[in-house]
């Protein structure tokens, strides 16, 4: 009789346990959920309405479908969308690099300063002033490849109010500043060459309105793309040929892109 009831005392001991840890889990998600200020950005339908709009353009690369991803300042997924049909219409890797780079974009932009991923890849290389830059906030993969897949780029993305983390060291990643020039969070955008996807990210940004930037180390002092490699914060070129020239034009000044 004792043994069952010290058995009983440890079963309702351990029931207690995991309910304690459930509702740690609970509250962490809805944590997530109170911190986010996502009301203030666009959501899904609007970027991936401005996101295939920019991709309908000429931007150079291989004129690829992409993925976008937009985080809030505090690093909380957004929102993520595709220009597909389907999902695997555009490379499955880059839905986490376009969250990676988003993450990035926020993390390291300020209200006085935006930098872009194109901004960071020369510093970051060895020898670089922020060599190891790119190592210093991990992916979360649990929250990167959590399922069921059928919902990646939908409204209810696996991603949507979590924190994905990372850091990206090419063209992809801009700050979204609003009309004030309050800093709100970030885009990502990934699928084409990094040249391209500059690009389009910046097209994609403008559409939205929220390209209100304070001034960065960019051509023109801007967050732009620089493929001046005297200077600190350039950007490599992504091909050889036509699609390299037009993305280049592009980031030299073309039409709404710097």
């Amino acid at each position: 009789m004792k043994k069952s009831i010290i058995n009983l005392a440890l079963l309702g001991g351990l029931a207690a346990v995991s309910s304690l840890a459930v509702a740690d889990s609970d509250h962490s998600k809805k944590s997530h959920s109170a911190s986010s200020h996502c009301a203030a950005l666009p959501n899904h339908a609007a970027l991936k309405a401005a996101l295939s709009d920019a991709r309908a353009a000429a931007n150079g690369g291989f004129n690829l479908d992409m993925w976008g991803t937009i985080v809030d300042r505090d690093g909380i997924v957004c929102a993520v969308a595709f220009t597909g049909g389907d999902r695997g219409d555009q490379w499955p890797g880059s839905r986490a690099i376009s969250a990676q780079k988003a993450n990035t974009a926020n993390a390291f932009s300020l209200p006085g300063l935006a930098l872009s991923t194109a901004n960071l890849y020369t510093a970051t290389q060895p020898g670089g002033s922020l060599f190891g830059l790119q190592f210093s906030n991990p992916v979360d993969t649990g929250a990167a490849y959590k399922g069921p897949s059928k919902n990646y780029g939908q409204r209810n993305d696996p991603l949507v109010g979590e924190k994905i983390g990372g850091v990206n060291v090419f063209g992809g990643g801009l700050a979204l500043y609003d009309a004030s020039g309050k800093l709100l969070g970030a885009l990502g955008v990934s699928g084409d060459s990094s040249c391209a996807d500059h690009n389009i990210a910046w097209r994609t940004r403008s559409a939205l309105g929220l390209d209100h930037i304070p001034g960065g180390v960019g051509p023109g002092g801007t967050d732009g793309i620089d493929y001046d490699q005297t200077s600190g914060w350039a950007h490599p070129l992504c091909a050889v040929g036509l699609e390299d020239e037009t993305a280049v034009d592009i980031g030299a000044g073309g039409p709404a892109v710097p």
